[in-house]
């Protein structure tokens, strides 16, 4: 089962994903709460994925999100939103969101983005975040990031350029014809590489260093 927290101030909203969630067989919502004491609850109930509302009163969704991804064993985050909040795109990435999800999505698109997040994945609903992605990947290259993946090897170069496209462990192994477990070796060994970084950390270096870019990334 992919345990899920939903975190968010609107009692309505919180109602219905869990309604919706918990209509899939392999999902379970093991918290719904708004955002004071999430981040304990978070860290005690030991969720897979964490969707979690990015503007909120008292304790706002970014700063939530800060404390998750430093704790151990951190969630896979996705950030919900409601309206144009494009601003805070780049900073939710940069602190270790694996992505946004707008909550008009349909039923069926948010089962998949949870499932998807469980994977190791990213999700980028383009209705909420298309035109500043496109921008933010149009722009050169990060003098930082480039430096960074110059300690890997190609090898390691081509896991990280299909990890930031958005794809699962198994679904690298199938792409670049290795074995499952010298994916999570290579993984693993490019978190450390750089410097300690989560999965989704890792993608955006990925992107900042220009590994997206077509031809990038192939066996």
């Amino acid at each position: 089962m992919i345990r899920v927290a939903v975190v968010d101030d609107e009692p309505l909203v919180r109602t219905g994903l869990r309604v919706i969630l918990e209509s899939a067989d392999d999902i379970n919502v093991v918290l719904a709460s708004a955002s004071v004491g999430a981040v304990e609850n978070i860290r005690s109930s030991g969720v897979d994925v964490l969707l979690l509302d990015i503007r909120m009163p008292v304790f706002d969704g970014m700063a939530v999100l800060r404390r998750i991804v430093h704790g151990p064993t951190p969630p896979a985050v996705a950030m919900l939103t409601g309206f144009g909040l494009e601003e805070y795109v780049e900073e939710a990435l940069r602190a270790g969101a694996a992505g946004f999800l707008m909550k008009t999505a349909a039923p069926e698109q948010l089962i998949h983005a949870v499932r998807t997040l469980a994977a190791g994945g990213r999700v980028l609903v383009p209705e909420a975040t298309g035109p500043v992605i496109a921008g933010y990947l149009a722009s050169g290259p990060d003098s930082e990031a480039a430096r960074r993946v110059r300690l890997l090897s190609p090898r390691e170069l081509q896991v990280l350029a299909q990890l930031g496209a958005g794809h699962n462990n198994r679904d690298i192994a199938t792409r670049l014809h290795l074995a499952h477990g010298t994916v999570k070796d290579h993984v693993s060994s490019i978190l450390a590489k750089l410097g300690g970084l989560n999965r989704v950390q890792a993608a955006v270096v990925a992107d900042r260093a220009r590994l997206l870019r077509p031809g990038k990334g192939k066996p």
